[in-house]
This record gives C-alpha cells, sequence and structure tokens, in this order.
C-alpha cells in the first residue's frame, strides 16, 4: 500500500494544534507540524514548519474554524506539501459508549453533540474542527481519537463514584482523560512493561494514571478534565460542599462556578501571577505566593503517587511527561523528596540534564522522562482504522 498523509488536529479553547505524517504501516515521517494561536481572538497567529521551511501568518481573527483549518491547509500547500489523506482528531470525551478510535460519521457527530454537556469547553471547538474539515475536503475521511479510552478498562470499582446507583447509568463516572497521551507512553515502554506503572503527564492540564500488568488500574481526573490535583488554571477535586457554599451564600451561578474551578484557579490562583511553571520557579524566591503555588502542586502530586502506589500495592516505574514533566527538573525534584519509603530515590545531575532515566543507580524504583507525542498517536490510530488490514 501507498504511504498516507494522515493530518492531525487537536483543537483547545484557546488553539489548535496540528500535524502532518505519512506513514506506511512500518515508517513513521513527521512533515510538518504547527498551531493556531489565540483562536478567536485578534491577531491570531498561525505557524507551520517542516523540513522545506516554514510558513507564519500573522494578524488575523480566526473567529470561525473554518478559517483556521483552510489557514492550515493553505499554509502546507504553500510549502509544497500534498494533502492529507485522511485527518484524525483528538478528542476529549468519548461518553460511556465510545472505548477505541472510529470513524467519524454523521451519526457519531449527533452523538458527540449529546456529550457536549459532559465537556463543555472542549467538545464544542472539536466538533467545529470536524465539520471545518469536512467543508473543506468533504470527501476526506475522518477519524475521532477519545481521550478517555484508555481508561475504559479500569475495573468498575475505580469507575464508580459513591452516588445512587442511577447516575451511573446516566454516565455519571470517572472516564478519566490524557488517555492518548498515556497509550504513547505505554507503547513507548514496548510490550513488557514493568508490572506496576505510574505515569504522570504534567502540563498545563496535569492526572496520573496508574496501570498494572498494562492495564490501566486507576486515575486521576474524573467526570471531567477538571477533577483531580490542582492544575494551570484549574483547580482540581473540591469539597463538594465548597460549591454548595459557593451557590447558597455566595450566589454564584453554574457559569461563574465553570470559571472559577477552570480559568480561575490552580496555580494561577493561589500566586496570583502566572498559570505558567516556568514562571513561578523563576519567581519563587522573591515571590512568596509564587512558592506557595510550587510547593502545593509538588505536595498534591506527591500525594497522588502514594495513593496510586497504594491501589497498584507497589511501584516498580514513575514515568514523568508532559512539558512540565518533561522539562521542569525543580519539580521533578519536589515531587520525589520524601518518596524514599516507596524506593524512589533521584539523581540529582540526571535529573537536571532531563536524562531518560533521572533515578539514582540506588533507587529500587525506576523513575523515566519520556517526551509524549499525541499527535503520532493519533496517526497511528487513523492510519489503522482507514488504511491496515491488520
Amino acid at each position: 500500500m501507498a504511504p498516507k498523509n494522515i493530518f492531525c488536529l487537536n483543537s483547545g479553547s484557546s488553539s489548535r494544534k496540528f500535524a502532518l505524517y505519512r506513514l506506511d504501516g512500518g515508517g513513521e515521517e513527521l512533515l510538518a507540524q504547527g498551531a493556531i494561536e489565540r483562536t478567536g481572538a485578534r491577531g491570531a497567529r498561525l505557524w507551520i514548519s517542516s523540513g522545506s521551511g516554514k510558513s507564519e501568518s500573522t494578524g488575523e481573527d480566526f473567529f470561525e474554524p473554518q478559517a483556521g483549518v483552510r489557514a492550515a491547509f493553505a499554509g502546507l500547500e504553500r510549502l509544497s506539501i500534498r494533502p492529507p489523506d485522511a485527518v484524525g482528531h483528538r478528542i476529549v470525551h468519548g461518553g460511556p459508549a465510545h472505548a477505541a478510535p472510529e470513524r467519524i460519521t454523521d451519526a457519531l457527530i449527533g452523538e458527540l453533540r449529546s456529550l457536549v454537556p459532559f465537556a463543555p469547553l472542549h467538545l464544542p471547538d472539536e466538533i467545529a474542527g470536524i465539520e471545518a474539515v469536512a467543508s473543506r475536503f468533504p470527501d476526506l475521511p475522518q477519524v475521532a481519537c477519545f481521550d478517555t479510552a484508555f481508561h475504559r478498562a479500569m475495573p468498575e470499582v475505580a469507575e464508580r463514584f459513591a452516588l445512587p446507583r442511577a447516575f451511573w447509568n446516566d454516565g455519571i463516572r470517572r472516564y478519566g482523560f490524557h488517555g492518548i497521551s498515556y497509550e504513547y507512553i505505554m507503547r513507548t515502554l514496548g510490550i513488557s512493561p514493568p508490572p506496576r506503572v505510574i505515569i504522570a503527564h504534567l502540563g498545563n492540564g496535569a492526572s496520573m494514571a496508574a496501570v498494572r500488568g498494562g492495564r490501566p488500574l486507576d486515575t486521576t481526573m474524573g467526570f471531567s478534565p477538571s477533577g483531580g490535583f490542582m492544575m494551570g488554571t484549574r483547580s482540581g477535586d473540591l469539597d463538594p460542599g465548597i460549591m454548595v457554599y459557593l451557590q447558597g451564600a455566595k450566589h454564584l451561578d453554574s457559569r461563574q462556578l465553570e470559571l472559577l474551578v477552570n480559568d480561575q484557579s490552580g496555580l494561577l490562583g493561589v500566586s496570583g501571577i502566572s498559570s505558567d511553571m516556568k514562571t513561578l520557579l523563576e519567581r519563587r524566591d522573591r515571590e512568596p505566593d509564587a512558592a506557595q503555588a510550587v510547593a502545593m502542586f509538588c505536595y498534591q502530586v506527591r500525594k497522588q503517587i502514594g495513593a496510586l502506589t497504594a491501589a497498584l500495592e507497589g511501584l516498580d516505574l514513575l514515568v514523568f511527561t508532559g512539558g512540565i514533566g518533561e522539562r521542569a527538573a525543580p519539580v521533578r525534584w519536589e515531587i520525589c523528596a520524601g518518596l524514599e519509603h516507596l524506593g524512589i530515590s533521584l539523581d540529582r545531575e540526571r535529573n537536571e540534564a532531563n536524562a531518560g532515566t533521572v533515578s539514582s543507580s540506588a533507587s529500587r524504583c525506576r523513575v523515566r522522562v519520556i517526551p509524549t507525542n499525541e499527535d503520532l498517536m493519533i496517526a497511528r490510530h487513523t492510519y489503522r482504522v482507514l488504511f491496515s488490514s491488520g
């Protein structure tokens, strides 16, 4: 079979990242990558880079998803890259019915619309991205890759919330997210991964997953990407009584609560400075609130590692990935400090160098840094769904 060009689209609330891969069933080649930054705002910026050069366009608005997708494809043409044979999309939520990548149909789009209340911050933009591609290339096949799919093999005892059973039938359960990233890491570990693994995907959005015997056992995020430990602007788990209090005593409505937990909390809310970990690390020596935000983040991650280790009944490998996990050596060091009782000991020089293995030779639990690649995982899934006979 001739090689296929797979366009991967990752639509977010403020950016659309994309990549183009050539796959032939064995080889994988990145042809181009780029992003539309500040989508929906004036002065949005489109950039695309490839081996043949770089294309940039600034000052455009891209208020409509169709405009951004058209601009991305036009940028590929300017770089003399042929159009894709298929498009793969990261879809943040598959609900209870979708546990594997699948070809996008009108029926699937209808089901995704019904799931918007489950992920109102993400799904509308992702659906718009699908429709934007279809309006530009109506005959181009598209594939949905669900961020929740990886976790669907978790045991029910980990999926359930302690709510009346009827809510389970309404789809209220722990779904987990960052699944495409976790799947990539597990594929990178190979066919015989260590028996008990914790993967820490630490970025502006952050979560962890416990994997035992190659299968997901538990995860920190829950019904929505707002749950778990604190993130860049998200609060993570809260006492439900706080929400009741804010509604009753402070008269916050659902939209105000949504903004609070998703956009105004986390590192940004605690520091009052920034949601960016690099900025907070640079300023924590002179800004106590920045120091406290970093300390809280590391403490909460460390505590969750302990909880997931208990679920796994031990720990053989801890993997850091995501922007913070891959590049913020001080954060990794502070997270692992105090975890010696779990057999975790970092090597300071390896950690500062962001080496592939950052644990010391005396560490019973190996600690690795593995860069994630969600786009490549989306490309692999899209190729398999549409073109692979195996």
